[in-house]
């Protein structure tokens, strides 16, 4: 059983997104290493990018402060070998395909494998090309995690059946940011996948309050907020660490 897999067991697990470098990589290391002291059970690290298409505008403000800080792929890569020195947390990150490309695919999943990456998430890469991945994530032992969307329908089996880790299951159409509102879409799209396959889900895209989060791990294995976070992060700046931490055990206590 991996991390990721270990993660999820008789447990829903909470899984908070943070944008490596925002407000800088040290304040990022701390806080994946709290977060996890404070219940969070995978982390997500967005690689910052210039062109986030899925991401709202709270995620892309957050991007341009860590590109303007000076982030690069290669010194995420650096913290995230700290990190794993003293915490064994799963880590996955959030990524685009053109930074995984223009890295090189091969290198990049070698120094997430020689850093310590539990997973990829790259939504711009849809389930018919994951080809162009998946052979160098199997060569490493990185999981490609996929995602499903109300518009999935009836890719919805398919892409269970060959899913690995956890399916990323976005509750309603559009891009990141809190609602204040989550239809049943979710609802649904789990019921089919678990049709399939007897693999965790956990629902991401506009949760951002213990409420919603009680309500969504009722019927799902994991719920992942990233905006809701990152938005204390903005507020804060490099004294976030411990209102984010306080932010993530009411979220993991409430679930």
């Amino acid at each position: 059983m991996n991390r990721i897999e270990a993660a999820f067991q008789n447990k829903k697990a909470f899984i908070p997104f943070i944008t490596a470098g925002d407000p800088s990589l040290e304040v990022t290391q701390e806080l994946v290493i709290r977060m996890a002291e404070a219940g969070a059970d995978i982390i997500e690290l967005g690689i910052p990018f210039s062109d986030p298409v899925a991401e709202g505008s709270v995620i892309q403000d957050a991007d341009y402060r860590a590109l303007s800080g000076g982030v690069t792929t290669d010194k995420i890569f650096d913290m995230v070998t700290r990190i794993r020195k003293v915490s064994n947390v799963p880590l996955v990150f959030m990524t685009y395909a053109n930074p995984v490309y223009t890295y090189g695919t091969d290198h990049f999943m070698d120094n997430c494998k020689k850093a310590g990456i539990d997973g990829i998430i790259v939504p711009d890469v849809p389930y018919d090309e994951k080809t162009e991945l998946q052979p160098y994530c199997e060569k490493y032992g990185i999981t490609l995690i996929s995602m499903i969307a109300p518009t999935s329908r009836e890719r919805i089996h398919r892409i269970a059946k060959e899913a690995e880790g956890f399916l990323y299951c976005v509750s309603s159409m559009g891009v990141t940011g809190t609602r204040n509102e989550i239809g049943s879409a979710a609802e649904d799209m789990i019921r089919q996948v678990k049709e399939v396959k007897d693999i965790p889900c956990a629902i991401g895209f506009g949760i951002s309050t213990p409420e919603q989060a009680k309500r969504m791990s009722g019927f799902s294995d994991g719920v992942i907020v990233g905006s809701a976070i990152v938005k204390i992060i903005a507020g804060y700046g490099k004294d976030c660490i411990p209102h984010v931490v306080e932010f993530v055990r009411g979220m993991k206590e409430t679930m």
